[in-house]
């Protein structure tokens, strides 16, 4: 069974969007809904913004936030 997105094909600006993804962006990577270029990368798939994210999100942070939006 797969999940509710795709990470490969669903941008972040999908996940922002709809409240359940949101919510937990929000608890798991806050930093990313607030980020100052987050307006510049919403149309970017998920997993490519999150191989992107380098130092900015930490590996585990990144699994976590797979784990759970597959989850959805």
């Amino acid at each position: 069974m797969t999940g509710k997105f795709n990470l490969d094909s669903d941008s972040i600006g999908k996940l922002l969007d709809d409240p359940e993804a949101r919510a937990v962006l929000d608890e798991v990577a806050p930093q990313i809904a607030v980020h100052p270029m987050i307006n510049f990368v919403k149309a970017m798939p998920v997993n490519q913004l999150l191989n992107a994210a380098g130092a900015e999100v930490s590996a585990d942070v990144v699994e976590t936030l797979r784990t759970r939006l597959a989850a959805l």
